[in-house]
């Protein structure tokens, strides 16, 4: 995910909550910045910014033939089975059942979105297969690809293969592949989205040892050699400069460590080298006769000069983009870091009587090596950042943050999604597809992420400040592309609502809600599965008469839905407590009937409408199944008291 913003720092040089963004790892912030520099900045945004061309129009249009649309998800945020058949632990296993509160209400995702067991192929009575749950969650949203992770412990517990393949892992991801392909879903696969086998930190301190490049490239030609003949997109890491900097830099995330101005550094250059090897390994090993392509996702915000008239301000707002995805894509691009980032770093370091810079160097060999190793650009983006320049002295210590010399700040009309550090700003998408086509010399880029989170706290399937997200993103992506932009793909944030890292379950991302009380997290689609299979089928945006109807029959469709669940809850409930008083040891009817109800709204026959099949299935299956548990419990109770009288 994107990297977050603390709710309660003000004005901190990339901090904000309101106004400033940044990671929530960042720095203890230092108050220095007073009221009216507050006013004079809010004065500046107000008086230079005006509102953007794109902001103004909305283009009806389709994308290219072939464009993929698809959702994605990691293993760690949604599979659970932590230690579950085989699978060693990781780095997040230990951070989250530290007891150090390192997780927002000490959640873990030891059980997560129970996703291990809902996406594994199932056995009939009569023989055949049943369509695994999430695959059928993706089968209902039409989408061409989905995008996930493979956990790196669940293959090799210790994260080292000599020490032994977990052959249950293989089984297991082999499954969901051949699960996905018969559904005709292409699978965009992820060799690393952060969890890192917990043996390996202890051994050789993880990321910050340049030994792991050996251990990941084994790991990753397992991985070619095990399922590589049916992937064909591969992603070595998912968004790195999050991973270094709230799990080296801030200890935000796992494994906890606080380097501050160093620790980030030295394992984003390890990263760099370590995706090299594989996308040779890759090239040398697999491709001719795999034919799949090796690329990396990194995530970030675009970057707005303040004022477009202050040439420190334009200068700033590049320094932000080349210190968020220059940091990794120039290496990968060009051969090196971004002159900027060695200049600063360099400048900085010296002030603080360090004899070497503390970002690390490549050798002209390196350079060599790491240079044109990406056959496509995973790009993730969820929000834009206003930039203005703010020096900060070299005696406040080292840190990413005061590296960059810069301040981030959000316009206060932007919406609020509800996450503190994501407000919706379509047109910022459409700037940073543009900067990384001219940037990195037209690649081939697959949006990997991009999302919204939920607004409120409680039940809510009709969320239609994500279908306006959805809806204004998309649009700017196609934007970009009649601009030029070389996009072949879109992954949506996320098919589910899920564990998200430091934020426990506290923010929901998800296409489908879900009710993590209940043991088996049953999955209720929101009105934006509708909106998106509609984009989706119309490959674009056909005309405003049409896209606006999708909207209203979106809203139609999760209202009902609510509804229903909302009565079908009262009357589990009400049976879930008659069965506990006659068999106190059972397990929960609540379960069951909630998994019955979830998997009723989501199968609907092809050609019938949505909410007449819902309502439909309801009123056959659902209502006269609960009906008539409830007079068997009666009988039940009435044998009981007539026993107790006789």
């Amino acid at each position: 995910m994107a990297v977050r913003m603390r709710s309660n720092d003000l004005l901190t040089g990339g901090h904000s909550s309101a106004w400033y963004g940044g990671g929530p790892g960042a720095m203890k912030p230092v108050r220095v910045v007073t009221l009216c520099c507050v006013l004079l900045l809010a004065s500046r945004l107000g008086a230079t910014r005006k509102e953007s061309p794109e902001e103004a129009s909305f283009y009806y249009g389709n994308f290219p033939l072939g464009f993929s649309w698809g959702v994605g998800s990691s293993a760690f945020q949604t599979e659970g089975a932590w230690d579950q058949h085989g699978k060693g632990p990781s780095i997040w296993d230990t951070f989250t059942h530290s007891g150090k509160g390192n997780i927002l209400g000490d959640e873990t995702a030891d059980v997560a979105c129970n996703s291990y067991y809902k996406v594994q192929p199932q056995e009939e009575a009569g023989g055949g297969g049943i369509t695994p749950e999430d695959v059928a969650l993706l089968r209902e949203l039409h989408v061409s690809h989905y995008r996930f992770s493979l956990s790196w412990p669940r293959l090799l517990p210790t994260g080292v293969r000599a020490d032994g393949v977990n052959r249950k892992g293989i089984q297991f991801y082999s499954d969901f592949i051949d699960a996905l392909l018969k559904s005709n879903i292409t699978p965009i696969v992820t060799l690393h989205h952060w969890d890192l086998p917990q043996l390996l930190q202890a051994k050789c301190g993880g990321w910050q040892n340049g030994s792991m490049a050996n251990y990941f490239s084994d790991y990753a030609n397992l991985c070619f050699e095990a399922f590589g003949d049916r992937v064909k997109h591969w992603v070595t890491f998912s968004d790195p400069r999050t991973m270094a900097e709230k799990g080296y830099e801030t200890g935000h995330h796992a494994p906890g460590l606080k380097l501050q101005g160093t620790g980030l550094y030295k394992a984003a250059h390890h990263v760099i080298k370590a995706h090299a090897r594989v996308w040779h390994a890759y090239n040398d090993t697999w491709r001719r006769q795999q034919q799949g392509l090796v690329g990396i996702s990194l995530n970030c915000d675009w970057g707005e000069p303040v004022d477009l008239s202050n040439p420190k301000d334009i200068e700033a707002a590049e320094r932000y983009l080349q210190f968020c995805l220059g940091w990794f894509a120039n290496p990968i691009y060009a051969g090196d870091y971004p002159q900027v980032m060695k200049d600063h770093i360099g400048r900085k370091s010296a002030e603080q009587g360090l004899e070497m810079s503390r970002l690390p160097v490549f050798s002209l060999q390196e350079k060599s090596y790491i240079k044109g190793t990406s056959d496509f650009l995973g790009l993730g983006h969820f929000t834009t950042r206003y930039i203005t320049e703010r020096n900060y002295p070299s005696g406040q210590g080292p840190s990413y943050q005061n590296d960059r010399d810069l301040v981030e700040l959000v316009d206060p009309n932007w919406p609020d999604l509800g996450s503190k550090w994501l407000h919706s700003v379509p047109w910022g998408f459409r700037r940073l597809l543009n900067f990384a086509q001219t940037q990195y010399g037209n690649p081939l880029i697959y949006v990997t992420e991009n999302g919204a989170s939920q607004k409120l706290h409680c039940t809510q399937l009709c969320d239609e400040w994500r279908i306006q997200y959805l809806k204004g993103y998309t649009n700017e992506m196609l934007k970009a592309i009649k601009d030029g932009a070389n996009v072949k793909g879109y992954t949506s944030w996320s098919l589910l609502d899920k564990f998200e890292w430091e934020r426990g379950y506290s923010d929901r991302y998800g296409f489908y809600y879900i009710d993590f009380n209940k043991k088996n997290r049953p999955r209720y689609p929101k009105a934006s599965v509708e909106y998106y299979k509609r984009i989706i089928t119309a490959n674009g945006f056909p005309n405003p008469r049409e896209v606006e109807s999708w909207y209203f029959k979106a809203l139609e469709i999760c209202s009902i839905n609510n509804q229903m669940l909302a009565a079908e809850q009262m009357r589990i409930s009400k049976c879930d407590d008659a069965m506990l008083q006659v068999f106190p040891d059972s397990r929960s009817f609540q379960d069951e009937a909630a998994f019955a109800f979830s998997s009723a709204m989501l199968v609907s026959p092809p050609t019938a409408e949505p909410l007449l099949s819902y309502m439909q299935i309801v009123t056959e299956i659902v209502v006269p199944t609960v009906c008539t548990l409830c007079i068997l419990i009666a009988a039940v109770l009435l044998m009981l008291l007539l026993r107790s009288l006789s």
